[in-house]
């Protein structure tokens, strides 16, 4: 990561107190940065603001915005024209009340950036910041940056105070999906059964364990194509089993657990006839090993059936005896 540099300077402020920090990002990209090039040579391709129909290009000191209007006309705003609104000019982040943190759902999270103290001391900044951690409640503030109103939840992450911009409630859309006027019935033994797969997979998050595979592999595969080698080539060996191929082994049993105690044992009470099926399971194991004695004695079957065909041979031999004997 590069460098962190402030964008902009302001006064953290709630009631008659006033604290100076510095506003900085807390996140940047970790993609590769590309361009677009025509595939046939590599020769990069450049966007041009012209105007439409014509080949005649625009400054950019000339480009205005367009609006439209509720009845639909059109209106053509110039940046001087954005630059009258009354918007709040001043550098300040308004504190205008402290709320629950469970009321503010992370879905209305949107950029965060960090705070720093930029008085001589810190003691106002870190006043503010231990209280906050000790009423563990968001502080809501609302500021302007880039002339546009922003509403956002302070809040300590790792001992600095961060200002996470929110949106505003019209911009998180409402979840309107034809399931939701549905009464799916969850019986209590599946719920069991899913909250348990649940737990087989519980732990702390720690992020470092994870990494984005897509950047990683990108990069092999420009490191090889600049190298003019193959940066994947394909294996024929199987994956060697471990220890996630055995936890999956181990979900897919779950799963298999719930499916089990489907539909089909509603009628006959669910995980009650499910018990009372299972002895019969283990009566049909017991009789295992009479089969394997019925099978036993099938060569002893063979044996007399053996001894009977040598009988009736002998008696046919001596009937032949008698018979020249008698011509």
């Amino acid at each position: 990561m590069g460098p962190m540099r402030s964008i902009w300077k302001g006064d953290l402020s709630f009631g008659l107190v006033n604290v100076p920090v510095k506003v900085y990002s807390a996140t940047e990209s970790h993609d590769r940065k590309s361009y677009q090039v025509d595939s046939k040579d590599g020769t990069r391709i450049r966007y041009r603001r012209v105007r439409e129909g014509t080949d005649t290009e625009v400054d950019y000191s000339d480009i205005a915005n367009a609006y439209e209007t509720d009845s639909g006309e059109t209106v053509i705003l110039t940046k001087e024209d954005l630059a009258t609104l009354p918007v709040q000019k001043s550098p300040e982040i308004s504190i205008l009340e402290f709320v629950p943190t469970e009321q503010v759902d992370p879905i209305y999270f949107d950029k965060p950036y960090y705070l720093e103290p930029s008085s001589k001391s810190p003691k106002a900044y870190a006043l503010l910041a231990q209280a906050l951690q000790k009423t563990d409640r968001l502080a809501i503030a609302q500021f302007t940056l880039r002339n546009r109103t922003r509403l956002a939840a302070l809040r300590v992450v790792d001992g600095v105070m961060t200002l996470q911009t929110l949106l505003w409630p019209d911009e998180v859309r409402a979840a309107d999906f034809p399931f939701l006027e549905e009464d799916t019935e969850i019986r209590p033994q599946e719920l069991d059964m899913a909250s348990s797969l649940i737990e087989t997979m519980a732990k702390d998050f720690d992020p470092s364990e994870f990494e984005d595979r897509y950047q990683n592999e990108l990069s092999k595969l420009v490191a090889a194509k600049a190298d003019g080698a193959e940066a994947f080539p394909e294996s024929d060996e199987e994956p060697e089993a471990d220890e996630d191929s055995e936890v999956a082994d181990l979900l897919a049993a779950l799963r298999a657990s719930v499916k089990d105690n489907g539909p089909a044992d509603e009628k006959s009470g669910g995980a009650e006839s499910t018990a009372k099926k299972a002895p019969p399971k283990k009566a049909a194991a017991k009789k295992a090993p009479a089969k394997k004695a019925a099978a036993k004695k099938t060569p002893q079957k063979s044996t007399a059936a053996k001894s009977t065909e040598k009988k009736s041979t002998a008696k046919k031999t001596s009937a032949k005896k008698t018979a020249k004997k008698s011509a």
